[in-house]
């Protein structure tokens, strides 16, 4: 199906694109495997469809903007992260990517565990009837109220982030009668090939402590002469959106030096270690990620090869992918409102949602690809920069993509690989209402996060 051509917008042949892309696809059509969730496909008119139901449909009944969850691409990505790594590791889901009571549900059924970095992921996950043992509680200034709720609860780890935390978490474990299971944050001075705001492991930055300088040596030394702490390991965590695992290889390298130089002083070989997340995935099609197996054999390697050359004993591993898990299960559902031609330069397509829904490209200059899914159109490409309708000029979802050039007021366009840090970090901004979480699956839609209303705006105005 098309629509006559938009008289003034821009072909591919008018001007020389800015971004990610050097060239339109071959068909706009083809909705990319690599970027889009694994039940997603197109009904004979050509609508795209997810878990077996059409966008139109699912547009009509929940409205847009709204995030469509795929739970069979979720949970199988669950499975093979798990079988990947095996009984003799631990998965932990990052929840900062997204959480829900329904996802926790999911994770302990499919048999991971769960890493919470505040007070409100906590209670949700325990809300959801994570047992307390398979969650670990991150975060670089845990209050006081969140930590007694950890150790309260027994959550199976608190990574510690700072010398206060230590003696923080320390005291309160002791004032509960407990013994609290620990791993210290350590900092390896590796910059993972990622943008500079989400590069965690170099030093000049909050989290952690920095290997150079004997910070994080030091930590492990208070940490073992305190009773009522069980030091279990070292975590570590080098950046987001990796493709190359080298980056790891150097962090594994020094973080078992610490474990041998542990050993050396304290006699102690402490039986964890904690490589993090931030594995990345494809957001358009020239991101190529590795699958969870390659992964896990090259992260084992290399943690093996460096304990065998240090005289260690073999660690036990834990991974943390979050983003990994959820980013690639859904997407995001736009309306098109205005379509805004510049004559020489691109069309400007808006939509009616955009940064309150999605901050990581104006936060992080982040990629995303796009395509129109309430129907085909065989109308050439158009240069496009996709954009809401935030009173704010860096207002952009996608900042450069090629849709169909008879693009109109009405059609319904997607963009993939919205699943992890989208809804989480959303927000109110110009008082916008928050879209709702919808999980697809056999031909059934259900909402796990519900749209806001006006009511919830004005019930938190208290006047």
């Amino acid at each position: 199906m098309s629509r006559s051509a938009h008289p003034a917008g821009p072909r591919y042949a008018d001007v020389i694109p800015e971004g990610h892309y050097t060239a339109p696809p071959a068909d706009l059509n083809v909705l990319d495997r690599r970027v889009w969730a694994r039940t997603v496909g197109r009904d004979a008119d050509g609508v795209a469809t997810v878990g077996g139901l059409d966008v139109q449909r699912l547009a009509e009944e929940f409205g847009t903007p709204a995030y469509f969850l795929d739970e069979e691409d979720f949970r199988a990505r669950c499975r093979a992260w798990r079988e990947a790594f095996g009984d003799g590791a631990d998965v932990f889901y990052a929840g900062k990517a997204f959480l829900s009571r329904a996802v926790v549900r999911w994770l302990h059924e499919e048999g991971l565990n769960l890493d919470v970095c505040s007070g409100g992921e906590l209670a949700t996950a325990l809300a959801a009837g994570m047992p307390a043992d398979r969650i670990a509680l991150h975060g670089n200034n845990k209050s006081t109220e969140e930590i007694e709720r950890a150790v309260r609860e027994g959550v199976g780890r608190i990574v510690l982030d700072s010398f206060q935390e230590i003696v923080r978490v320390a005291h309160i474990a002791e004032k509960l009668g407990k013994r609290q299971r620990v791993q210290i944050r350590v900092t390896v001075g590796v910059e993972a090939h990622t943008h500079e705001f989400i590069a965690t492991a170099h030093e000049d930055q909050k989290f952690g402590l920095p290997l150079a300088g004997g910070q994080a040596a030091e930590a492990v030394s208070r940490a073992l002469r305190l009773e009522h702490l069980e030091l279990v390991g070292i975590h570590s965590h080098i950046g987001s959106q990796i493709f190359d695992t080298s980056g790891f290889e150097v962090a594994a390298h020094r973080v078992v030096g610490l474990l041998k130089q542990v050993r050396d002083e304290h006699g102690v070989e402490l039986p964890e270690i904690d490589l993090g997340g931030g594995l990345g995935i494809a957001y358009t099609a020239d991101d190529d990620p590795r699958e969870p197996h390659e992964i896990a054999k090259a992260l084992s390697e290399i943690v093996t090869r460096e304990c065998e050359g240090a005289g260690l004993a073999v660690p036990r591993i834990s991974v943390e992918p979050g983003r990994a898990i959820v980013g690639p299960t859904a997407f995001t559902l736009y309306e098109v409102g205005t379509v805004k031609p510049l004559q020489g330069l691109r069309t400007y397509v808006s939509v009616d949602g955009g940064m309150s829904d999605n901050i990581r490209t104006a936060l992080y200059d982040a990629e995303y690809s796009v395509a129109l899914v309430s129907r085909t159109s065989d109308a050439e490409p158009m240069l496009s920069r996709v954009v809401g309708k935030h009173c704010e000029s860096g207002d952009i979802v996608v900042r450069d993509a090629f849709l169909p050039a008879d693009l109109a007021p009405g059609d319904l366009i997607a963009v993939p690989a919205t699943g992890a840090y989208c809804r989480s970090m959303a927000s109110n901004y110009n008082h916008a209402l928050r879209p709702p979480v919808v999980v697809v699956k056999d031909g059934e839609a259900r909402v796990i996060v519900r749209r806001e209303t006006e009511e919830d705006l004005l019930r938190l105005d208290v006047g």
